[in-house]
């Protein structure tokens, strides 16, 4: 299947990013933006705001990819630079377009609530080369811009965003995406999802290493494991969308027979997605009863558009006396077998089906680190417990993360171990 293969680069700017200080998700947006039309990012390079680092990234990008974009730099202080730099790098000059101008001041008299207080450099975001499409911001201040270059007799498309997260996720949604194609005739790209749990990526890979084998050449199996849980991707690239989805469908329904002892779902959803679906289609409710976790499950799940009619809520009982006042946990228990202890989560879990009054329980007590740890039980000790008004089952975790990991690892795992007892005692 020939196709033409168009990469892009993303060039992020901030000395914030190079210290570590801000944490780069514009990138991974971006990146899965770009994928859904068929554009590969090639590379990803982060610089600070240093003009000649920044000139010599574009210099270097436009080797490699057909689209760069560039995000940072496009404030109205002094050390963002991406602005006058990508003038003087395309050849053109500042001029002030009159529908920036004009969004600003809307901006600071409607939705800031700022009337009369705007600063110069405020308005000098309205200054744009005279060489730049203008892609109109929505959420902020600071537009788009796109530029062209030929490279070697071949097109090159420069596109620069704000760093601003939720500006940049609107204008690549509103503006990048549609305008794209117009530049570029795009592949297809289609993929196919299936999530398991319950084997390791390393163990699968081999069960399966066969079947990985025989691929065609366009079609290619990626493993990507998080939480204790792995999704197989399978990804199909060429130009004839329905033969690509008749032959991707079947090749996904074979992967689908050969994990089916692992298999929680064949989407690309998440635990919680999938945990919300069940309880929908057998219109039963859950809650949570959450102590080393501190209320991160029941973050998870209200994340969820819609999980209202399902979930009804969570008692984070972190103290030992809320174990006792609120979820009825007994002295007696928490003296003889402490708050990490299967007993102790147990009684978490019929004290929050009671006040909660709902069909399931997820309770969890733990030792996340880096210290609280002891010879008895040290620190990634985990104990779970998922229960229904006739049952209840407990699972005990033995991880070996730094603390954040270990949370997210035991609210996963969790999740997990209240979907199979949900699906087997409903």
């Amino acid at each position: 299947m020939a196709f033409q293969k168009i990469n892009a680069s993303i060039i992020t700017i901030g000395d914030e990013l190079l210290i570590g200080q801000t944490i780069d998700t514009n990138s991974a947006f971006i990146a899965q933006e770009l994928n859904k039309i068929g554009v590969w990012v090639k590379r990803r390079v982060a610089v600070g705001d240093v003009y000649d680092d920044i000139w010599q990234a574009l210099d270097e990008e436009k080797q490699h990819s057909q689209i760069i974009i560039i995000t940072g730099g496009l404030g109205p202080t002094a050390d963002d630079i991406t602005k006058p730099l990508l003038c003087k790098y395309f050849g053109g000059k500042l001029i002030v377009d009159q529908n920036i101008l004009k969004h600003i001041h809307y901006l600071f008299e409607k939705v800031y609530r700022r009337p009369g207080i705007m600063l110069e450099s405020n308005l000098k975001q309205a200054e744009v080369p005279d060489v730049a499409t203008i892609l109109h911001n929505a959420r902020g201040s600071a537009a788009g811009m796109l530029f062209t270059q030929e490279v070697n007799n071949e097109k090159r498309v420069f596109i620069s965003l704000p760093g601003v997260p939720h500006e940049m996720k609107g204008l690549m949604t509103e503006e990048v995406i549609p305008i794209l194609p117009t530049y570029f005739t795009m592949p297809v790209i289609l993929h196919r999802t299936a999530f398991t749990s319950g084997q390791g990526e390393s163990m699968l890979a081999e069960s399966i290493k066969d079947y990985e084998a025989a691929l065609p050449s366009h079609i290619k199996l990626a493993y990507l494991p998080a939480f204790g849980m792995v999704r197989l991707r399978l990804t199909s690239t060429g130009n004839n969308k329905e033969q690509m989805e008749k032959e991707i469908n079947a090749l996904f329904e074979t992967l689908k027979t050969r994990v089916k002892e692992y298999l929680v779902t064949d989407e690309d959803d998440s635990m919680q997605v999938v945990i919300g679906k069940i309880l929908k289609q057998k219109g039963k409710t859950m809650g949570t009863a959450e102590s080393c976790t501190g209320g991160y499950i029941a973050h998870l799940i209200t994340s969820i558009p819609g999980s209202s009619n399902y979930y009804n809520g969570s008692i984070v009982s972190y103290a030992n006396d809320i174990k006792h006042r609120i979820l009825n946990v007994s002295n007696d228990t928490l003296k003889a077998n402490g708050a990490v202890s299967e007993e102790t989560v147990v009684e978490m879990a019929k004290g929050a089906l009671k006040e909660l009054k709902v069909d399931f329980v997820i309770a969890t007590s733990g030792i996340m680190g880096p210290d609280g740890g002891s010879e008895q039980k040290p620190v990634g000790t985990v104990w779970l417990a998922a229960a229904s008004r006739d049952k209840v089952i407990t699972k005990q975790l033995n991880l070996r993360f730094d603390r954040e990991r270990n949370i997210r690892q035991t609210a996963h795992m969790a999740l997990d171990f209240l979907r199979k007892f949900i699906l087997t005692n409903s």
